[in-house]
């Protein structure tokens, strides 16, 4: 387990962040919000997911208003991602949106800013500062002659400042770019300046391939130093996919356990099976189960069930045949087509013993 920074505690709509709660999963819909509907469906597959916290832009009135809905109905905290306008974050904040996103620089003059922080202020709902590289004040741009780790830094403290001076203190920060290393810097430069909780992310990071990479490299490597307190991974298309990554990088960091884990070999000269096939079988049949549960497929029974040890079951592979062990101990030998159907006998088992353990 990493060392976790220490940061003060928000609440979010009943999830905590920061301080010695675990890591969230923040995730956004790309449903329009206008369409309470399909927003709310969405939300649903996110939340089913293992998604704590869900984002929806609002970008009009109309999309305010979908709020309404969308905030009664939703199973978890939703935040209103506001842009310019103070009036829409006045809105959302009366849909009963549970937190926003808004940069207070940027949606007006100072009567504007402190009649949204004095909503806030009455409903002690968080205010997220999300700083992006692609969007820094001219002024820093001309200052550090392009994105660098020190602009992003100023760029968040104008807007921290700008409620810290109005007494208000709800606040966490995000600071993103597409670049890995600029995040990074980012990150560790603001960390080492305040004690407001983190919101960490890779921005337009990509598809689903190349995407997971930038973000495991980014958000692991920060998650690891101790420095996040709610995480999203931004990638093309279906966000529950997100959702899914992020909990594999908490999951490899040990910081979260949610849903299974599944541990396979790469193969080599001594596999005599079609490992990658049972590999993905396994994987596929896997995504119905919401328990934490250490699933291991393995080449070999040469060093399979030792080297899968710590697995709670798993499967490891001879010729034509195969061996399925929990937690290290070989149950049975059962023939290779035969072998993921007794695999999820053994996980089926093992999710009744706990459940009557209960």
């Amino acid at each position: 387990m990493f060392a976790r920074r220490k940061t003060r505690q928000l609440n979010v709509g009943g999830v905590l962040i920061g301080g010695d709660a675990p890591v969230a999963v923040q995730s956004m819909t790309n449903t329009h919000t206008d369409d309470a509907a399909a927003t709310l469906a969405q939300i649903q597959r996110l939340a089913d997911a293992g998604c704590d916290i869900i984002r929806c832009a609002v970008p009009d009135m109309a999309a305010a208003e979908g709020l309404k809905t969308i905030c009664k109905e939703s199973p978890i905290p939703v935040i209103a991602d506001i842009h310019f306008d103070y009036k829409l974050a006045l809105a959302a904040i009366e849909a009963g949106v549970h937190g926003l996103r808004l940069n207070p620089g940027n949606i007006g003059g100072e009567d504007r800013v402190r009649a949204v922080v004095e909503a806030a202020r009455e409903r002690n709902l968080p205010i997220r500062i999300g700083v992006n590289a692609g969007s820094l004040p001219k002024d820093l741009l001309e200052k550090y002659g392009h994105p660098t780790a020190e602009a992003l830094v100023e760029a968040a403290w104008r807007h921290i400042h700008i409620l810290e001076d109005m007494d208000y203190r709800n606040i966490k920060v995000s600071l993103k770019a597409h670049d890995v290393p600029l995040t990074l810097a980012a990150y560790r430069l603001l960390a080492s300046q305040c004690d407001y909780p983190l919101h960490v992310g890779i921005t337009e990071a990509g598809t689903v391939n190349s995407g997971i990479i930038k973000s495991a490299v980014g958000i692991g490597t920060l998650l690891a130093e101790g420095i996040g307190d709610t995480i999203r991974v931004s990638l093309t298309g279906d966000p529950v996919n997100e959702v899914k990554v992020a909990y594999d990088i908490l999951k490899s960091l040990g910081l979260r356990e949610h849903g299974p884990t599944l541990i396979s070999c790469p193969t080599c000269g001594r596999t005599r099976i079609n490992l990658e096939k049972l590999a993905l079988e396994v994987e596929r049949r896997l995504e119905g189960i919401t328990e934490p549960i250490t699933v291991a497929v393995m080449g070999c029974v040469v060093n399979g069930p030792g080297e899968a040890r710590e697995a709670d079951v798993g499967l490891a592979g001879g010729i034509g045949e195969g061996l399925i062990f929990r937690k290290g101990e070989v149950l049975r030998k059962v023939p290779e087509e035969k072998l993921v159907n007794e695999l999820f006998v053994e996980i089926e088992k093992i999710l009744l013993e706990r459940k009557v353990s209960h």
